[in-house]
């Protein structure tokens, strides 16, 4: 991907990062194409099995502030098409962020490295686990800007909030700081804006030990329990325990338990 491009994409090592990059206008998402540049994205991180774990960030001083008021003022673009069109543009440009950030098999560290607010805040949380810069702050204006949680997120916020939690930030529209985002369980651990990222990085290193088969199958599993059956999910813990107990990894694993030393898996 280029540097023109909304996300940047580098590997170094397990390790993929993903930047949102449009920092010019603090990282604005839901134009015309994004939806498309997720889903590249995202389907290049699944089929790179030597990946362990990803981290996003945004590029300048946000994360992303959400999506384009003034394009939506101004009724320019697809918000200035008719009522069929503008819902394609929702389900394409906008749903297709979200479905393709859902998709991703890997684990994601979020590095939230300032405003995430309205889609950008809920993009935030796709994010496995979620790290943020002491001067991020988090919101879901949409009721705000005279709009609805269009993109998912009455769906999605909920289930990584609380329908209290969640409810106070839709209904009052209120911004709340980094300490509050972790208080509230959106954020899992806060620190100083230039230590962000040394600490997501420590973080995926973490996870990068871990043997890769086994990762995305227990993200799988926890993606599908928020809406499977208990029965469904037992099942399916049995299929894939069965897959990972036939793995090169298993094998090391348990033999460096013994041999008291630390595995190296190779994702066999």
């Amino acid at each position: 991907m280029s540097d023109s491009d909304l996300l940047l994409f580098e590997k170094r090592g397990h390790i993929g990062y993903l930047t949102l990059n449009r920092p010019d206008k603090r990282n604005p998402l839901g134009l015309a194409g994004d939806g498309d540049a997720f889903r590249a994205a995202a389907a290049r991180i699944n089929g790179d099995f030597d990946l362990r774990c990803v981290i996003m960030t945004g590029a300048g001083s946000a994360f992303s502030a959400g999506g384009d008021l003034k394009a939506m003022r101004d009724r320019t673009g697809e918000f200035g098409c008719d009522n069929l069109r503008l819902r394609d543009h929702y389900r394409e440009s906008i749903h297709g962020i979200i479905k393709a950030m859902w998709s991703i098999e890997v684990p994601m560290v979020g590095a939230i490295n300032g405003p995430a607010i309205g889609l950008g805040g809920d993009v935030a949380s796709l994010c496995d686990i979620r790290l943020s810069a002491a001067s991020a702050k988090f919101g879901a204006t949409f009721l705000k800007i005279g709009l609805i949680p269009g993109d998912g997120g009455a769906w999605l916020l909920p289930r990584t909030i609380g329908w209290s939690r969640a409810a106070q930030l839709y209904f009052t529209g209120d911004v709340v700081d980094a300490k509050t985002a972790c208080e509230w369980g959106l954020v899992s651990e806060v620190y100083p804006d230039d230590q962000l990222m040394a600490e997501a990085e420590k973080l995926a290193k973490k996870i990068c030990q871990q043997p890769p088969q086994a990762l995305r199958m227990t993200k799988r599993l926890m993606r599908d329990g928020l809406t499977a059956s208990f029965d469904t999910i037992m099942e399916m813990s049995a299929a894939m325990q069965v897959l990972v107990q036939r793995t090169d990894d298993h094998i090391e694993a348990v033999n460096s338990f013994f041999e008291k030393r630390e595995p190296k898996f190779e994702g066999k």
